[in-house]
């Protein structure tokens, strides 16, 4: 046993010999939302009925886990339709793709499914109205996201990117511009309002859309870390690096001055995270599974003595149909 190992055995025997033990705040709402639902649930009857021969445009969902688990059947993720042999089986990602992609795929011949979740569509066909109407649509959200490139080739001359307030006052139009802001559906709230706020004192007649862009699940995923917390002394984040709503979990503990922690799994806990914690929040970003926060808890409930309270801020109910192209393959199968 390694002297990293013998100090969690020894700190957790000296706990429960004082009466002192770990206690982890489990958030709720966590971990999968509506629009990652049906995107894996796609997924999984898509190769049910055709077989693991199915290509993704981009990751299906933001999750190491998620990907692994399909690559493992032999399902293959790409980022170029260029990548898909002509007149096969190509799934869209839960992030949307831009007309490009879809004209592309129509070039090969692709047989395609769109998986986009129907909260992405609803920003995309913002952003078609805004253009139509005459607007430039300001997209708040982060340069480079799977779910900003497909929004802003919704119509590409239209639209310009912002990502912080100094963007926002670097940009070129007039006060009195014909302008509307759309915003990415995982940012932080808050962050999104402190724009939003700029935005509308720089164009005062800017246009919203009429209901706010951010999805349900990340405000309410957001909702709970905020409420949990002031009461732990370490957050820990499930989800993966490239899961925008999962940073903005972790930057919430840490902008409140709370170590945080985004991780994969349980084999990346630290003990060392926990040498001053009694108390450790844990949440999950919409796309990681509720697998992996067990396994964290069971590793910290087996190392520390640590006991569970689950802290429930609000309950969903949200849920997403299959998309209609496969709907109707299942019909005719």
């Amino acid at each position: 046993m390694g002297s990293a190992w013998a100090s969690v055995y020894n700190k957790a025997e000296l706990l429960s010999t004082i009466g002192v033990f770990m206690q982890i705040l489990l958030a709720g709402p966590r971990g999968f939302c509506a629009g990652v639902n049906m995107a894996i649930e796609c997924l999984d009857e898509a190769i049910r009925m055709f077989g693991p021969n199915i290509y993704v445009y981009h990751e299906i969902v933001h999750n190491r886990h998620v990907v692994e688990r399909f690559t493992r059947q032999g399902v293959a993720f790409v980022e170029d339709i260029s990548q898909v042999p002509e007149g096969s089986l190509l799934l869209y990602s839960a992030h949307g793709v831009s007309p490009q992609v879809r004209a592309e795929a129509r070039a090969r011949r692709l047989q395609t499914i769109d998986a986009t979740c129907p909260l992405v569509t609803k920003v995309h066909l913002e952003a078609i109205k805004f253009a139509r109407e005459g607007y430039h649509i300001v997209l708040i959200g982060h340069a480079g996201h799977d779910e900003v490139i497909g929004t802003m080739g919704e119509a590409p001359r239209s639209i310009s990117l912002v990502e912080n307030v100094e963007e926002v006052d670097a940009l070129p139009f007039p006060p009195d511009a014909k302008i509307a802001y759309l915003t990415q559906t995982t940012l932080s709230l808050d962050e999104a309002n402190v724009v939003i706020d700029r935005l509308k004192q720089r164009y005062p007649r800017i246009a919203s859309p009429p209901k706010e862009d951010i999805c349900y699940a990340t405000t309410n995923r957001q909702e709970a870390v905020s409420g949990l917390v002031s009461e732990a002394d370490v957050l820990i984040v499930l989800g993966s690096q490239n899961s925008s709503n999962s940073r903005r979990l972790m930057e919430i503990g840490r902008s409140s001055g709370k170590p945080a922690h985004l991780i994969d799994g349980a084999h990346e806990l630290r003990p060392e995270w926990f040498d001053d914690g009694q108390t450790v929040a844990i949440t999950a970003g919409a796309s990681a599974p509720e697998q992996v926060v067990q396994e964290c808890v069971e590793y910290l409930v087996e190392r520390f003595g640590a006991s569970v309270r689950e802290v429930t801020f609000r309950r969903e109910s949200v849920s997403f149909p299959l998309p209609r192209e496969l709907r109707v393959l299942k019909a005719h199968a």
